[in-house]
């Protein structure tokens, strides 16, 4: 049983998350089975015998594929010469905790609702990989975000399936003596209890606080039940635990970071748990703890949008706080100021004012949005001009291997060396994709292409069968979405100023290129709106019924549910990434980097990355980066802009080919994206930003020659 053994302690580590020859391994068991469980390991060896396995492993000669992954997890963890041990050892004695309100690790562990999440599972196996020793700290919600079905009019429904946390990767965490690991925290007048869970992260650790425990009463043990509940007394309870008993869980298991870096403003409170254990265990006021935990604190801020940063009415949060500025020796005035702006003693109390005060290093995500972001809280600042408001930019990045399709991860092994992933930060490694053959990349974007359609129809013959009208789709579909015709793809959170419906500006216009029998195009949407966003649910509804009218029929689909799996296959098999916000309110807009090293080109308005990133020549541009005072005026212009490149740019290009098939315009610009972006919008290159010039400043240590560093990625 050796073998069944050693899969099992594979299923414990989330490295497997990103080793596409161990999914394959899982898959390979039972295919059907790993779908079912949504390609969870843990559950999937949980429903199966042993002697089943054994004999599955040895019916397909699976043992040594088995023995190598786990001898590979074995060398990866021991790994003493990685780019965190040679450029930021002095952290390995004390870590990074990197608070963030979500984790996107993966679709199992569905604890995440959107990019924030996926950039925190980024991070933190990016983190791994480089040997940075970083602790993530979350919560663990048992009915997470929500689930998405769409009713017989396209209205979307909401339903929170609890998770079985017996089936995850975690873990119970113990204290010294063996007993459960349990933080208390005190809010309002009473206090709150909440377990630990730990998972393995590759090198790395994750810990999420779970108020489920029978110690609880029933309205505090739902209190981590699910994500982002929309009731302020819930949420600022919710962040109390995350920020507070965040800190006091890493002490309790050990831990004593050198940095702590907050993902957002959810989590803010850690950063006055943190002032409090700095007064009582060295003996300094106030003043002198301040201090001193802001220059060890690193500050993300992700959203231009004003309603994305938490603001709580004064009563409540003196309610909710008051044990712990108690401890701190504060006034009302003087503890509500650190989350106002100077001088304006009415203003709710907001987390990302407490984050930016006490933080030495804040940092926007993208070059656009560190401007933006000046102009949004210079009034923390008013005695500074914008230009000079302390906010800085680190642009976001993406860990490719958690996002790479397996065939292209072969094709760039062949073509750029099978050192590539160790020199994805230098230029010159993807300058070698300009020599490789038009037809051989075409060919693997083809493969992929094919799977992509696959899924779309497997995916749509299951919401058909939910709604009671099998085959009433999907038979168009089946018709119309061939590998030959351009499929454009728009998959994200159904936020007004994301502008889903922008494409349909004129139904007529783009009913007449879905139409073309020559160049057609085909359109896959995805995504879900907030519970609340009536407008969101509102486009939601209006793609559903465009997807049964005559003009689009069989031409349009909208893929239920989105979540990591579902970005998966479009950012890995579609032809264009299409993203169209409203600009300045884009942040960065990471999902479009993963099409990039997936072959697939952006069509996309210049906000966030895409400001920064496009030269005419390696994707589209919708519009030229101008913005417009009048919302509506806006949205006319970009509509506008939006046909005449699809009319004038991406068609033409897609279906200019040679006699065999080969689209030459096409294949350059997927080249051009390749050669020119890869190397830069890499999370390699933005975890080396954040050690070099966020991590080892806060933890007091002089940082190495940063072009040197910047050159060597992680020896993995």
């Amino acid at each position: 049983m050796q073998v069944v053994e050693r899969l099992r302690e594979l299923s414990r580590n989330l490295w497997w998350t990103w080793q596409p020859g161990l999914v394959a391994l899982f898959r390979d068991i039972d295919p059907e089975r790993w779908r079912r469980v949504q390609h969870n390991p843990v559950a999937f060896l949980a429903g199966i015998p042993d002697e089943k396995v054994s004999r599955a492993v040895k019916d397909q000669a699976l043992e040594a594929r088995i023995n190598q992954a786990f001898h590979s997890l074995e060398s990866y963890a021991s790994d003493t010469g990685t780019w965190g041990r040679l450029y930021a050892g002095p952290l390995q004695e004390r870590p990074v905790a990197y608070f963030s309100a979500e984790f996107g690790l993966h679709e199992s562990l569905p604890i995440y609702s959107g990019g924030l999440g996926i950039l925190a599972g980024d991070h933190l196996a990016t983190a791994s990989d480089f040997g940075i020793p970083l602790i993530g700290v979350g919560l663990f919600y048992a009915r997470g975000y929500f689930t998405q079905h769409l009713d017989e009019d396209g209205a979307q429904q909401e339903s929170h399936d609890e998770t079985d946390v017996a089936q995850l990767p975690l873990q119970r965490a113990t204290t010294a003596d063996g007993g459960s690991a349990v933080v208390e925290v005190e809010i309002g007048g009473r206090s709150v209890s909440a377990c630990i869970w730990q998972a393995d992260v590759g090198r790395c650790s994750l810990i999420l606080l779970d108020c489920d425990i029978d110690r609880n009463p029933d309205e505090d043990r739902d209190l981590t039940d699910r994500l982002y509940d929309a009731d302020p007394g819930v949420r600022i309870r919710q962040e109390a635990v995350l920020g507070i008993g965040g800190m006091r869980a890493l002490r309790l298991l050990g831990f004593r970071p050198s940095v702590m870096h907050l993902n957002e403003g959810h989590s803010a409170f850690a950063i006055l748990e943190r002032v409090r254990e700095e007064m009582e265990e060295n003996q300094v006021d106030v003043e002198e703890a301040e201090r001193r935990v802001r220059g060890q604190t690193v500050f993300t801020t992700h959203t231009p949008v004003e309603a994305g940063h938490d603001r709580f009415d004064l009563d409540l949060f003196d309610e909710t706080l008051a044990p712990l500025r108690k401890r701190l020796g504060l006034s009302k005035e003087g503890f509500r100021g650190l989350g106002q702006p100077p001088g304006d003693r009415r203003a709710p109390y907001c987390m990302t004012t407490l984050a930016l005060r006490m933080s030495r290093r804040s940092n926007a995500v993208s070059a656009l949005h560190a401007r933006t972001a000046r102009r949004m809280w210079q009034v923390q600042w008013p005695d500074r001009s914008e230009d000079e408001v302390p906010i800085d930019h680190i642009t976001n990045g993406v860990h490719i291997s958690s996002w790479l399709a397996p065939p292209l991860h072969r094709f760039y092994d062949e073509h750029l060396g099978p050192d590539w992933e160790a020199r994805q930060c230098a230029p010159e490694t993807w300058a070698a994709i300009k020599e490789v053959d038009d037809e051989r990349l075409w060919e693997v974007h083809q493969i992929l292409k094919v799977r992509l359609l696959e899924s779309i129809f497997r995916w749509v013959r299951t919401q058909e069968e939910r709604r009671g009208n099998e085959g009433a789709g999907l038979g168009a579909l089946q018709e119309e979405f061939r590998p030959k015709a351009l499929m454009i793809a728009f998959a994200r959170r159904f936020a007004t100023y994301k502008r889903a419906d922008l494409i349909f500006a004129d139904e007529e216009r783009l009913a007449a290129l879905v139409n073309d029998r020559e160049r057609p195009v085909r359109l896959v949407f995805a995504g879900k709106a907030h519970p609340r966003d009536e407008e969101g649910k509102e486009l939601i509804r209006r793609i559903f019924h465009l997807a049964e009218s005559d003009e689009f029929r069989g031409r349009l689909a909208f893929i239920e549910d989105y979540d990591i799996n579902t970005a998966r296959h479009l950012v890995q098999g579609c032809d264009v990434w299409l993203n169209t916000p409203l600009r300045t309110r884009e942040a960065c807009g990471t999902s479009g980097m993963k099409a990039v090293f997936n072959g697939v080109l952006n069509l996309s308005v210049q906000d966030g990355w895409w400001a920064e990133a496009y030269d005419g020549t390696n994707g589209f541009s919708i519009g030229e980066g101008e913005a417009h005072s009048d919302p509506g005026r806006q949205r006319e212009r970009d509509a506008k802009a939006l046909y005449e490149t699809l009319e004038n740019e991406v068609i033409p290009a897609y279906y200019d080919t040679e006699g065999n098939g080969v689209p030459r315009q096409w294949v350059g610009r997927m080249k051009n994206a390749l050669a020119t972006l890869a190397w830069r919008f890499n999370s390699d290159r933005m975890m080396m930003e954040y050690a070099e010039d966020c991590y080892l400043p806060a933890a007091g240590i002089k940082t190495v020659d940063a072009q040197s560093a910047r050159r060597r990625s992680p020896t993995a």
